[in-house]
């Protein structure tokens, strides 16, 4: 393939079939905050780390089975304040470069030299950072809907881009906020809510913005994950740690940061896998990074990534 050329294809394999973990626990990372981790597969297999998206969405067994069990040893987490990790939707001491510190630590707690990296969404933004900090422990890359924490991503998503496509979730979405406060940024209005010293409140606005996403999320209706923004422990999570890393331009000291460092990392074997009409994560931001990085190899499903993850299961 020339750089600059993607490969389109419409997948037909399955994921593998669901399994339990081996062993799991917790570690302590912070005075503060204690993850939760798994592991499956074959013990002594080739490591791999999943890196969940959100930030904020935590992992699910279903996360398992993206790997080869007879040939991969899977590390799974919850990143801090996410899932069964404690303390739940807590944004102290939880920025980007303190998962990034929390993934070394659990590779040195596990006694893994190194390991492959994967991750989707947020989970592709996360494994970028951590991967251009500590090149030398990733023997590979798996990338997936690729999301680069960019104000032109958090623009299309938030501002209106999106709303295009969904304009009956988005009204839904947009009219939990007065109108006299839409004008500037509807970001920074859900984040006064989300931090409200009122519980209901945040609630509230966890709820929408988590139906925004959820109803977003694939080309068809999938109604398991819209229910989520009914279960008020996941939504508070997943909304109050997403906004909280948007409201901070994801902790990077510049938009195109990870753009910027792709040198570090461009001797690892990446492969960059990203659905054509994914309206969460859309195609820019992977075209972007290929050209940035022309030798690692993207291949682009003809739906939205979500999409091609339902026709997996």
């Amino acid at each position: 393939m020339e750089p600059h050329e993607a490969e389109t294809f419409v997948n037909k394999r399955t994921l593998y079939a669901p399994i339990e973990p081996y062993s799991s626990g917790n570690l302590k990372v912070s005075d503060v905050h204690t993850l939760y981790w798994e592991q499956s597969g074959k013990p002594d297999g080739h490591p791999v780390v999943f890196l969940h998206g959100g930030p904020g969405g935590g992992t699910a067994p279903s996360n398992r089975r993206f790997f080869d069990p007879e040939f991969y040893r899977i590390v799974l987490f919850d990143q801090r304040g996410a899932g069964k990790s404690t303390p739940h939707a807590y944004l102290e001491e939880n920025t980007t470069w303190d998962l990034v510190n929390d993934i070394e630590k659990l590779r040195e707690h596990l006694k893994i030299p190194e390991w492959l990296v994967f991750g989707g969404s947020w989970g592709s933004t996360l494994a970028l950072a951590y991967s251009q900090s500590h090149p030398d422990k990733v023997t590979g890359l798996v990338l997936r809907g690729i999301f680069l924490l960019r104000k032109k991503e958090i623009d299309w998503f938030y501002e209106g881009g999106a709303a295009a496509i969904y304009p009956d979730a988005w009204e839904e979405f947009r009219d939990l906020i007065p109108e006299n406060e839409r004008g500037s940024s509807l970001v920074d209005a859900y984040h006064k809510r989300l931090n409200s010293d009122d519980l209901e409140i945040q609630y509230a606005a966890a709820r929408a913005w988590t139906k925004w996403e959820m109803m977003t999320a694939y080309l068809r209706p999938n109604l398991e994950n819209v229910q989520k923004a009914e279960d008020d422990k996941f939504s508070l999570a997943f909304a109050r740690i997403e906004n909280h890393y948007f409201v901070n331009k994801g902790f990077f000291p510049s938009d195109s940061h990870l753009l910027d460092n792709v040198d570090k990392i461009r001797h690892i074997k990446t492969t960059i896998v990203q659905g054509r009409y994914d309206v969460c994560c859309p195609m820019m931001s992977a075209w972007d990074l290929h050209k940035a990085w022309p030798e690692a190899e993207l291949k682009v499903s003809l739906k939205s990534f979500p999409r091609f993850l339902q026709d997996l299961s």
